[in-house]
């Protein structure tokens, strides 16, 4: 009797597991079977051209890749709302233009962005107070005009002419959507550090090492006031320094992979993309 009982409380037991598993895995599922649903359905021509004119980026991606970063675009207008801010109405040209270059992270590294919970748009150039300690722990009061955000609570915050500007010239190296989202991708497993998930045990090392002797070059080549391709703005914090390397990844990879050829290899790595070969 005591062996009987044994396996039924074992039994219970591998019931028990068996619907937690199903439980915990039940909304990844789901959440595949609607996004399959979602890539499945025809791409809106109204949103093609949208592309077409307001992306011009995406002209130049192979015919494989440019399908995918349609997908992309369908799941993140399909399950991230976009919200006007400051009176602004929000139509399908500025989200299908914010979720094109969006998308463009995502093409190698596919999934999603799993901490975004939506995108807010101001018309232009909006103001963000600031506060720092200063000297005798005097607290100095100020204003930031900024282009764009992204918070760890997952807000994306884009000025739509900043957008607008980013697109229009695809190799410019500047794009604040860009920027904006790889801080995101970098906020999935806590504050952006300039450490997004490359993988683990030597990629990772292989990352911290070369991400943080690219970032000591760039303060090092400012602190000489000699020229160069990074935006002096990537050495405020290893944090900006990937947001800006991930502008130039994707705008301008050949003259990244030239000037700085360790650091494309890293970020190659990081989005599973080579732009430099299209």
């Amino acid at each position: 009797m005591a062996f009987v009982s044994v396996l039924v409380a074992l039994g219970l037991v591998i019931v028990v597991a068996a619907a937690i598993g199903a439980a915990l895995a039940g909304p990844t599922l789901m959440r595949v079977w609607r996004r399959r649903r979602i890539t499945r359905q025809p791409f809106p021509a109204t949103w093609r051209d949208i592309m077409r004119r307001r992306v011009p980026l995406t002209r130049e991606l192979p015919a494989s890749q440019h399908l995918r970063l349609k997908k992309h675009v369908q799941v993140l207008l399909a399950e991230v709302p976009f919200i006007g801010c400051a009176g602004l109405e929000v139509d399908d040209e500025m989200r299908v233009t914010i979720a094109a270059q969006a998308a463009f992270l995502l093409l190698g590294r596919g999934g999603s962005f799993g901490n975004v919970r939506e995108v807010l748009v101001y018309p232009g150039h909006f103001v963000v107070p600031r506060s720092e300690a200063g000297a005798g722990g005097v607290v100095h009061e100020g204003r930031d005009v900024l282009a764009g955000q992204s918070w760890q609570r997952g807000q994306v915050i884009v000025a739509w002419d900043a957008v607008q500007d980013g697109a229009a010239d695809p190799h410019d190296g500047a794009n604040v959507v860009l920027h904006e989202f790889a801080h995101q991708l970098d906020q999935d497993s806590g504050a952006a550090n300039g450490a997004p998930y490359v993988g683990r045990g030597a990629l990772q090392r292989s990352w911290a090492r070369v991400m943080n002797e690219e970032f000591a070059a760039l303060q090092a080549r400012l602190s000489r006031a000699e020229p160069g391709l990074i935006d002096p703005y990537g050495a405020s914090s290893p944090a900006e320094f990937f947001a800006v390397a991930t502008e130039l990844f994707f705008e301008r990879p050949d003259a990244l992979a030239a000037e700085r050829p360790a650091l494309y290899e890293q970020l190659r790595r990081c989005y599973r993309l080579d732009p430099a070969s299209w």
